[in-house]
């Protein structure tokens, strides 16, 4: 069957994005196949679609819980029925029906983490992988910008599973990390699909203020004035929150706050109202909006600076997923960089903690494991800190490591410098006084001929921003509907009774 009329007949299309016709043919053609494809060109397409040609479970490996539940609730909405998550979400009880079922389903999306479990590998190493997929491949590398040690198994589990058809997708990977998946994975034989990472129809900006009370005072005028929807990222989970308060009092938008640190079903409503154009502007962690599925987001403002340059250009590639213009402000003020740095060495435990760790188990990483939630207590770490810990030490006593705590400690130290040189190659692109487009393509070793040249490209360029307005501000479409013309109870009721 060609391709076009089974794009036509299950998704409703004309004609293919970029990359995405290449990248289903290569797979289908039996290659595992590493792709690299602009935010919003529609990844999820080069999966979902040969689900419909090969006879097989289509396995995907996803990062986030609300990323799995986005695409699980849209295929849905367009009628397969054949999909499933497994998640936190279910139910001990739901989940062994799933698996007990598991024949029934076509797309199966799972965490690295449920992967883990040997009951639903029991399982799945008995179905036909028709095509394994890692979503966010990205988060495979130690190099990446979102690395996630559980990531580190999908070779392993990848083997176990009998070395399927496997298709890694990730929209920003320098040579370096795209090199570091297709080695993790073990993907000896692997075509390369690498489309550029520019999005000619986002406009880039970065605004410098002199304080933080001045900076709150342009993010106001901005969401009032802009052309809207909009997402406007932050560090801080408190300041999303508070942010979203003061909009919402002052500015007379319909803004609320999403980060990790609320409730799954919070979470999942805030999303689905953005989606369904209840709210004007999200202002969130960047917890919000991968894979989220909104086309027509016209802003993105970053409240703090990303701890580098790929999460930036992946959370600016939330807007303008239509291919009408959008605009990526970033606002900075003097001493961002020092809230970056804190961040960055908080995400990771401190030497004084592993060397607490390490006096009061003797160095034996067996003790670790026997009482993990009260040394993980004691020693004050967080869930973050804890996982990184549980991760290496695991692997440590698996390859047999001489002295394994100085070994996470050596770890950590080059994280921190990993992540401290990231922060500043962030500082010089924005105190960079060339083409922001040129110094993003520059980054990953892009061709920047003639960049600059585009209308509205940047703000050294020239970016009137006028041009991002109406005279309402946000568009009449998103502006005071009714939060109560939706049931949401009811929407979740029955999102969760599908599950």
């Amino acid at each position: 069957m060609i391709l076009t009329n089974i794009l036509k007949k299950q998704f409703h299309y004309d004609s293919f994005r970029v990359g995405q016709e290449e990248v289903i043919s290569s797979v289908l053609s039996g290659q595992n196949t590493l792709a690299m494809l602009p935010t919003g060109t529609g990844k999820s397409l080069c999966y979902q679609l040969p689900g419909y040609i090969l006879d097989g479970l289509i396995l995907v490996v996803s990062p986030l819980l609300s990323l799995m539940q986005d695409q699980v609730e849209q295929m849905k909405m367009k009628g397969e029925k054949r999909v499933i998550a497994i998640n936190s979400f279910l139910s001990p009880q739901q989940r062994k029906t799933v698996l007990k079922n598991i024949g029934y389903y076509k797309y199966l999306f799972i965490s690295p983490e449920m992967l883990r479990y040997e009951p639903i590998m029991y399982v799945l190493v008995q179905q036909k992988i028709s095509l394994f997929v890692i979503d966010e491949a990205h988060c495979i590398s130690q190099w990446g910008y979102d690395f996630r040690p559980d990531y580190l198994k999908l070779g392993e589990i990848r083997s176990r599973l009998g070395k399927p058809v496997t298709l890694a997708l990730t929209a920003t990977a320098t040579a370096e990390v795209r090199q570091d998946i297709k080695k993790s994975l073990e993907l000896d034989q692997c075509y390369e699909i690498v489309y550029s990472v520019d999005r000619p129809n986002i406009s880039i900006s970065i605004e410098k203020v002199s304080d933080q009370v001045e900076k709150l005072e342009r993010v106001q005028q901005l969401v009032e004035r802009l052309t809207g929807p909009g997402i406007i990222y932050f560090s801080s989970k408190r300041l999303a929150e508070q942010v979203a308060s003061y909009l919402h009092t002052n500015s007379g938008v319909n803004v609320m706050a999403y980060h990790g640190g609320m409730e799954q079903e919070q979470r999942i409503l805030i999303q689905q109202q953005f989606l369904h154009g209840q709210l004007d502007v999200i202002c969130a962690t960047s917890a919000f909006g991968m894979g989220v599925n909104k086309e027509n987001i016209r802003f993105v403002i970053h409240y703090h600076m990303p701890l580098q340059l790929e999460a930036y250009i992946q959370e600016i590639g939330r807007a303008g997923r239509d291919g009408d213009r959008s605009v990526a402000i970033l606002l900075y003020s003097p001493g961002d960089e020092a809230m970056a740095f804190n961040l960055a060495e908080t995400e990771l435990p401190s030497m004084e903690q592993i060397d607490y760790l390490a006096s009061v188990t003797n160095g034996h990483i067996e003790s670790v494991f026997q009482d993990s939630e009260n040394w993980k207590t004691y020693a004050g770490f967080t869930e973050t800190q804890w996982r990184i810990i549980a991760e290496f030490l695991q692997m440590a006593s698996t390859n047999h490591i001489n002295a394994p705590f100085k070994a996470l400690c050596d770890y950590v130290d080059n994280r921190i410098m990993v992540k401290r040189a990231n922060i500043i190659s962030m500082t010089r692109f924005i105190h960079s006084e060339t083409c922001r487009r040129n110094e993003i393509l520059s980054y990953f070793k892009e061709d920047t001929h003639m960049v600059g040249t585009r209308k509205n490209c940047c703000d050294i360029c020239g970016l009137n921003l006028e041009d991002f307005r109406t005279e309402d501000g946000l568009s009449e479409g998103n502006r005071n509907l009714p939060i109560e013309s939706f049931d949401w109870k009811q929407y979740l009721s029955n999102f969760l009774l599908n599950e």
